[in-house]
């Protein structure tokens, strides 16, 4: 099968987005698949395009054999609303004419990878030219999510916004997302429930397993064997609602025995560095190799999630996957009700979002109760390799498209 990939975030991005687009490409070539990918030079969480991607602004290289074609953004410094859009159209300018170039190439799918949403135009318009399945894969509701964080604002550009959406995705043949939930959103956004599918982001349960040793962390940061890890591991970003981490380490500091760790990159790092100045327990540590990811991860005792409430059921944490599929119990913050709380309640503890004391008081009940954690923990590693294993649900998707693309069935009338 032809695949064309088109996400501006793609390897060797290490998080986000960027991780799964890469992820998946790798997997399709390993199954033999063709692959092309036309994305935006490395640049995210750092929000700064990587080194010796800066030029020349257009090129092409060969990914773990995925035929990759760069094209260039802008990057602001200093992300804010304006500013992301202005971001996200450089892209979606820039590689117009790149994916046209792939019409001669003949696809046999077209994926668009959203955000960036101002991409689906170009997505669809090729894979229409070239005869291509028209696929678009929802990883979060930027506009929705954009308006009810402030980001944006004003009644009547976000209802132009939300009426462009809607045409938009009534056009491609099949559009998904990653949660039940999501998936739920796009009906209501007038998406033929024929042409919805259930998506969701994977882990590789193989590398990312319960540790059957003490991390090699441990030793790293100097923290003794009888200390409660509490981790966070991921983009530093404003949907995560991180402002709650140093706010319940302050709460749990009369705890020798309990220690924060803040492992990432992104644009809340310096507010996090402020607010965790003068607090001994915690520590922050910049985003580590992708290849450390498991021994990261087994070092957490207690696994934290927390979200801003302006994002529930808009984005689902792709941190989530890598969290369960270590055998940890998770303490999350949001709603009852919504798809995070939905699955964290199987194998941990759901606490409301903004409210410190319950999230500090979900903790410390967590760190008394040794049983408690590692019956949680095998639960979580169970829902993993169920329903996240990267094998299944790549798995899975290919043979939806083998269905999508599969003649229909010649009828003789008798």
């Amino acid at each position: 099968m032809k695949i064309l990939i088109y996400s501006a975030n793609f390897a060797p991005e290490p998080t986000g987005i960027g991780k799964y687009s890469g992820e998946m490409a790798e997997w399709l070539v390993s199954e033999g698949h063709e692959v092309r990918v036309v994305a935006a030079p490395p640049y995210y969480p750092d929000w700064k395009i990587a080194e010796g991607h800066v030029w020349p602004p257009y090129r092409q290289e060969v990914w773990k054999g995925a035929r990759v074609w760069r094209a260039p953004l802008w990057v602001p410094a200093k992300p804010s609303g304006l500013k992301r859009i202005l971001h996200l159209l450089t892209f979606a300018a820039s590689s117009l004419p790149v994916m046209l170039r792939q019409v001669g190439w003949r696809p046999d799918v077209v994926l668009t990878v959203a955000p960036a949403f101002v991409c689906a135009p170009a997505g669809w318009l090729t894979a229409r030219l070239s005869g291509a399945q028209a696929w678009l894969h929802v990883q979060d509701f930027e506009i929705d999510v954009a308006f009810k964080m402030g980001l944006m604002e004003g009644r009547r550009a976000r209802q132009a916004l939300l009426w462009l959406e809607r045409r938009m995705l009534r056009r491609f043949d099949v559009v998904s997302s990653i949660s039940v939930r999501m998936v739920e959103r796009l009906r209501n956004k007038g998406v033929d429930g024929d042409c919805v599918r259930h998506f969701p982001n994977w882990v590789d349960v193989d590398k990312v397993r319960p540790l059957g040793h003490v991390s090699a962390y441990r030793e790293e940061l100097g923290i003794s064997q009888s200390s409660m890890v509490v981790l966070f591991s991921g983009t530093l970003g404003s949907k995560q609602g991180l402002m709650m981490i140093p706010e319940a380490a302050r709460l749990l500091a009369h705890r020798t025995d309990v220690e924060f760790v803040i492992c990432g990159d992104g644009v809340m790092k310096p507010q996090l560095e402020a607010a965790c100045m003068d607090l001994d327990n915690v520590r922050l540590l910049p985003l580590q190799p992708v290849e450390r990811l498991g021994e990261l991860l087994g070092l957490a005792d207690i696994h934290l999630l927390p979200q801003c409430p302006q994002a529930e059921d808009l984005v689902l944490p792709s941190k989530l996957s890598g969290m369960l599929s270590s055998g940890r119990p998770v303490v999350a913050t949001c709603h009852e009700g919504t798809e995070m709380a939905h699955v964290v309640s199987r194998c941990g503890i759901v606490v409301p979002p903004n409210d410190h004391p319950a999230l500090a008081d979900a903790i410390e009940s967590l760190a008394n109760q040794p049983d408690a954690r590692h019956e949680l923990g095998l639960l979580a590693r169970r829902f993993a390799e169920d329903h996240l294993a990267q094998k299944s649900v790549l798995g899975k998707w290919i043979q939806q498209l083998d269905e999508l693309l599969a003649p229909d069935p010649i009828t003789i009338d008798s």
